[in-house]
């Protein structure tokens, strides 16, 4: 078994790193206190070919794999942490959705302005009433003529997207779950009173009255939702990297700070307190790294085995995690200041312990996939007497 990257991937990680070094690093500090997506750092990445890495070079991307796009969320992690944000929403989550079952026509008008960098796609699943227990739905698409009418509300999503992937209900049941394409400008369409997560991304809800959604516009019909999961599992692992990369940017930031910090007239290193906790450090990141390897090798250019996704994503949030907020300990007062992104990086890892599914839910499915039957969490229904 060789756990090294291959001769191909390896340079494909140095060129990468030339990149963000050369693109990235100036400004990182400033972009982490930006929620907009920047626009022109995407049109680099796209012409540098980062943007649709797994994608078929038919539909504009690079044919490349998911460790490809692992790799590149890495590198550009560690130099500008922000930046990987570009990577994820375009190698990951919606756009790997809509990339695997739109028509041409469909990825001619939505696929191609985000492989160019000049759009933003988000997926709208969750509701008021429907987070983890994702098919409680109710945003519901109704038979109008050869299209349908899109009534309902989501929440969390980004309001700045230009295109929006939204999960609708064409008839009862996971089998009446779908998704159709919508543009911010369709009439009907609106966006209500942005908020913003303790990470400073926004979010709003987002309102569907009556919204017309032409035929050429349904991405799935009813029967889309097991097909659309497959995609999220994609999205987790672009989510564990995240994770993951940003607590090994923690990690060598609070190394440098550790070797140059003087207390007590010694360098913060020479404390065997503070060497222990980075070699605990070291250990998470290690062991998260090769299951999130593995994870995303084993799914070469499909989607990832639900059972190593689950794994993945689960250690790398909470490496990624621990390891930044053991950073922040270790540089003090420092590390909880906005003068560098190791407050960022902790409040961007906490986050992805709730998104793309919570610890608490992977760990059921965890449970499911370990005893071989599946565990509802609703409550057992009456019988009538």
């Amino acid at each position: 078994m060789d756990f090294k990257l291959t001769e191909d991937q390896q340079l494909f990680e140095n060129s990468v790193a030339a990149f963000a070094r050369k693109e990235l690093a100036e400004g990182a500090l400033a972009r982490g206190k930006v929620s907009q997506f920047p626009h022109d750092l995407a049109r680099k990445m796209s012409a540098a070919g980062l943007l649709g890495i797994t994608l078929p070079e038919a539909d504009g991307g690079s044919g490349g794999t998911l460790m490809d796009a692992v790799i590149a969320i890495e590198q550009v992690a560690l130099v500008c942490p922000r930046s990987a944000d570009i990577i994820q929403e375009g190698n990951f989550g919606a756009i790997r959705v809509l990339a695997h079952f739109s028509t041409p026509d469909q990825k001619k008008r939505y696929l191609q302005p985000v492989l160019r960098g000049d759009e933003v796609i988000a997926v709208a699943m969750t509701e008021p009433d429907a987070g983890s227990a994702t098919t409680d739905l109710q945003t519901s698409a109704t038979p109008d003529g050869q299209g349908f009418r899109i009534n309902g509300q989501k929440v969390f999503p980004n309001p700045h997207a230009d295109i929006y992937l939204v999960y609708v209900r064409y008839g009862p049941g996971v089998g009446g779950i779908g998704s159709v394409m919508l543009r911010r400008n369709a009439p009907g369409f609106s966006i209500g009173k942005p908020g913003k997560f303790m990470s400073g991304n926004e979010w709003a809800p987002i309102f569907f009255d009556n919204v017309y959604v032409p035929p050429e516009d349904v991405l799935l019909p009813a029967g889309g939702f097991k097909k659309q999961i497959q995609g999220f599992n994609a999205e987790r692992i672009g989510n564990a990297a995240r994770s993951l990369a940003y607590g090994r940017y923690c990690f060598n930031v609070a190394r440098d700070y550790a070797k140059t910090r003087k207390q007590f007239g010694r360098f913060l290193c020479e404390f065997q307190g503070i060497q222990w906790k980075f070699a605990d450090m070291l250990m998470k990141i290690d062991a998260a790294q090769w299951l999130l390897y593995r994870a995303a090798s084993n799914a070469d250019k499909g989607f990832p085995a639900p059972d190593e996704t689950t794994v993945a994503k689960l250690m790398c949030n909470q490496a990624g995690f621990d390891v930044a907020n053991e950073a922040m300990q270790i540089m003090g007062g420092m590390g909880y200041t906005q003068e560098t992104l190791v407050e960022y990086c902790l409040k961007r890892c906490r986050g992805w312990m709730i998104a793309g599914g919570s610890i608490e839910m992977l760990k059921n499915r965890l449970a499911e996939i370990i005893f071989e039957r599946r565990f509802s969490q609703r409550p057992p229904r009456t019988t009538a007497v």
